[in-house]
Formats: C-alpha cells, structure tokens, sequence
C-alpha cells in the first residue's frame, strides 16, 4: 500500500477518537463520519436505540422476582442498616410522611404479569414486579405488551457455570468490576482502548441500504465506542442538533456573508493534488452539507409531534412539559435530559425513514449517568428510574404519532449490574444484569433468559451456596451473554447468520442465537 494512502486511512480511523479537543470534538468526530454510499434500498426503514445507564444500574431493584421464597430471600440480604435498600412487597401502601425516596415512601414494587409462566424455587407460579417509579414502563409491559425483559444478561466468552468459573484458566471476559473496562466491553467485546463498536460495525453491513451514509450511526451523548465500525463513524448531535461549521440559514458566518463565503472556500477546496489535502477537503464539504441536510429537513422541537409549542417567547426543552418528569425527590416536575435526548432521536427518525433523508437502516446511542450506587442507593436510583420511565414512555408516545413503533427498537444496557447484597445504603460493582427492550417488533409482556436464583448468604459465610447463580457477595454470574442479546436486535434489522458470527465474537460458542424477544 502506497504510504499517503496508508497515511490517509490510518488518519480517517483516529479521527473517530478526538475527546480530548473538548468542545471541538462533535466536529472532529462529525468530520471523521462524512462517507458518502448510494445502493439499492430496502424495502422498509428499521432503527435500534442503544441506552446506556452509565455507573452501572441496580437491576435487582429494577425488576425482581415477588414469590414468598425469593422475595423472602430478597428482603433478608438487602434490608441491612443504617438505610435499608430493599423495596417493600407489591401491593404495599406509601407512606407519605416517610423519609424521601425510602422503601416506605414509594410503596410496594409494582406487579407484571409475564405471558410465559416460570415455576418459582418454592413450587408454585413465580411473580415478578418493577421498581416503584416505573408505572409507565408497568403498563407498557402489562397492558401495551411493548416492552419486554432480558433477565441476567452479561459479558460471556462462553457457557460458564460457577464452578468453571471458580477454575483457573477458565475462559472469562477480561477487567471485570471495572467501570471503563466493562462499558467498553458491552460496546465492544473489549476492555478499555476498543475503538470498534458492535453497533458500528452492524452499521457498517447495513450502509450500502443508506443514500446518506453519515447518518447510519448518530449519538446524542457524545463519543461513543458502540458506534465505531470499521468503515462507519458516529455522526454525534446535541439535543438542539447538528454541530455546525458553515454559514447559517442566512449564509452568515459571525454576522458576515464574506466571512461564511471565504470559510467554504478555505475548507472545501484542496491547496494541492495531495491525497491527504484533497480528503480533507471533501470531508469538510460533506461536514457542512450534512449539517445543511439536516437543518432543512427536521422539524423543529416545539413540533406537536415531539414538543409544546412556546405561548411566548423561544423554544426552551427545559419548559416542555412533554420532556419533564415526576422528581421522586422533589415531588413536583424537573427536566430530563434523558427525555430530551429521545427528542433529538425521534425527530431524525421522523426525517430519516421519510425521502427527505432516504434512509433505511440506522443505530443511536442516547445515554443517562448516575448509576454508581455505592451510597444512597434509594435516592438516586429512585429519581432515574423515574427519569427512564418517563423518557421511554414519551419516546414510545412519539414513535405512535408517527407511526413508526414497529420500525424502532430501544435497548437498555449498563457498565454490568451491582451487587445482590447491600453494602449499608447501597451496592457495589457485579456483573449480570436485567435490561428492557421496548418497541412495536418486541414480543413484549414477557420475560426472557434464566431468571436468576435469589438465595441468602450462607449463615458464616459470604458465599450464596443455595443459588447457581450468585458468586461472591452475591454478584449475578450471567446465564445469557451480550453476544446474544446483540444477535437478536441484529438479526432483526436484516443481517444473516453469517454476517451475525462475524460480527459477535463470541456467538458461535452458544446453541442459543435468537433469544426470541423480537417477532
């Protein structure tokens, strides 16, 4: 390979790694995704919506099991002082006067009903709930059937049991509890330093369906790995919308035509024949007409199709009453971000599945921190499952105006979960997780993957000897892997066997490739 040409590539893949400009990293990393592809598109338009709960999220108190025996179990290891963390039986009347956020303030978990029924460890049906602040997401499950649960999902090379996991040289996902290491490795397959996304590199096999490919893979959460193919790079939006580096609707650059006019002209058109030159010069210029694309095609946020319009004054997604949510904390309304992210997705869903951007298959990336939950665990994980529910209800409200619910899967997906057993007001760092997917394709009402065994700590021990599942402090050893979870979204947005081997690393070591979630 000639050394400019290697050069050039070599530069065209680092550019997707520029967070350490700051501010100017949205246009670094938009200038890194201006490919351009035109092919035969398909027949219908599909998206997925990967959110991520940065910290890793408590799934135990997100969704867990409410027969006596397990709910018995449940109750022993995680009702520890000085703060008790474990939620209050379904059925269980708040208490209004109790301390904000508590058990006692919320009231009992709040019952669903799973379509396949599961024997519980006691005999009898097993029975399941959802954490008080996720009404929205109960009658989503109960009632919509759009939205379904994936129970102890993780990162696994392959089937591993708790005593091969005990053995030495055992095949194991590497820097587990680490947080850096764990959310590269559900993006990635890879500790900390991956650069390609599974995400990106579906994207990548479905670009050719796109006319527009810069917008196959966007993020309206910054830099994100997940999105990183091999020849796709993340198109990243704020909330407001596409980073711009051109002229304005006016044709203004800082008040000035001939400023905006001399800028083009800079950027746009090479100094020399060079290949580096000449490539730069044609990303800049599909830079600034992705960004004029999208400026002409969206609808704007104050929309009744995504937003309240303004009585008086400017559009503020603060105020909208559309992107608020119930503050378990405060009891009255507060702004989410998560809510506003799902805004900007929706509203280049609206644009892309119709001609005015021509696209056919696409991968987002929306995100919500604050997960860590070392310490006041009540507080915290009450106030963002609040802020989850309301921000995939709205999102699921919006794609039935638009009619595009069956067109648009949402995944959830997490650093790993925490710890089964309470560390005195919160958990620690563990492994598998309970996720949700949510969409008009989802066989939702139902509960998917190996529920696990909830036992008590042996009496002198640390060890969980009465559950197949819990390994040291209770942390969830996963009966399903990522590499599942991820083949049966992708098989969904049309890509083949073959393609879903290549693409998930660890998938050939497992019988069980289509975890049957999607229809």
């Amino acid at each position: 390979m000639h050394h400019d040409q290697a050069a050039r590539r070599a530069f065209l893949r680092q550019l997707g790694a520029f967070t350490s400009l700051g501010a100017a990293a949205p246009l670094a990393l938009n200038l890194a995704a201006m490919s351009s592809a035109s092919a035969q598109a398909a027949s219908d338009y599909k998206a997925v919506v990967c959110l991520f709960m940065f910290g890793g999220n408590d799934a135990y108190n997100m969704f867990l099991p409410t027969d006596s025996t397990s709910f018995a179990n449940y109750t022993a290891v995680r009702d520890q002082a000085p703060d008790s963390i474990a939620l209050l039986a379904p059925g269980t009347a708040p208490v209004p006067t109790a301390q904000v956020a508590s058990p006692a303030r919320l009231g009992g978990v709040l019952p669903i009903v799973p379509a396949t029924a599961r024997t519980a460890p006691g005999g009898g049906t097993q029975t399941f709930g959802l954490h008080p602040s996720l009404g929205a997401l109960q009658t989503l499950f109960n009632s919509q059937k759009r939205l379904a649960v994936l129970a102890n999902v993780g990162p696994l090379k392959q089937p591993t049991t708790k005593a091969q996991y005990a053995t030495t040289g055992y095949p194991l996902p590497a820097s587990l509890f680490s947080h850096n290491d764990q959310q590269n490795t559900w993006q990635a397959f890879a500790p900390e330093g991956a650069t390609k996304g599974w995400g990106g590199r579906m994207a990548d096999l479905l670009l050719s369906q796109n006319t527009r490919a810069s917008f196959t893979a966007v993020s309206v959460a910054g830099n994100a790995v997940w999105l990183s193919g091999d020849t796709v790079r993340q198109y990243q939006m704020s909330t407001s919308g596409a980073v711009r580096m051109g002229a304005d609707s006016g044709g203004r650059l800082f008040g000035s035509t001939t400023v905006a006019s001399a800028l083009e002209r800079v950027v746009r058109n090479a100094r020399s024949t060079h290949r580096f030159e000449t490539d730069m010069a044609d990303i800049h210029g599909r830079s600034i007409d992705a960004e004029v694309a999208l400026r002409t095609t969206l609808k704007a946020a104050s929309d009744p199709l995504f937003g309240t319009a303004p009585v008086s004054g400017s559009y503020n997604a603060n105020n909208d009453p559309k992107l608020q949510y119930d503050n378990p904390l405060t009891g009255g309304k507060s702004s989410n971000s998560l809510a506003q992210q799902f805004q900007m997705v929706a509203r280049m869903i609206e644009a892309s599945s119709s001609s005015a951007l021509g696209m056919k298959r696409q991968v987002f990336f929306v995100s919500i921190g604050g997960f860590d939950s070392h310490d006041g665990q009540n507080r915290n994980q009450a106030d963002n499952m609040a802020k989850l529910a309301q921000a995939l209800k709205y999102f699921d409200d919006t794609l039935g105006g638009l009619n595009l619910r069956s067109n648009v899967t949402t995944f959830t997906a997490s650093d790993f979960g925490r710890t089964f057993t309470s560390n005195g007001d919160g958990t620690d760092h563990g492994w598998g997780s309970h996720h949700f997917i949510m969409g008009g394709a989802v066989k939702g009402g139902d509960v998917y993957g190996q529920v696990p065994v909830l036992s008590a700590r042996n009496a002198n021990s640390n060890n969980f000897d009465g559950s197949p599942d819990q390994i040291g402090n209770g942390v969830m050893l996963p009966s399903t892997s990522v590499d599942q979870y991820g083949a049966t979204l992708g098989r969904w947005m049309g890509l083949s066997d073959g393609e879903l081997l290549s693409l998930f690393p660890n998938l050939a070591n497992f019988s069980q490739r289509n975890l049957g979630f999607m229809a």
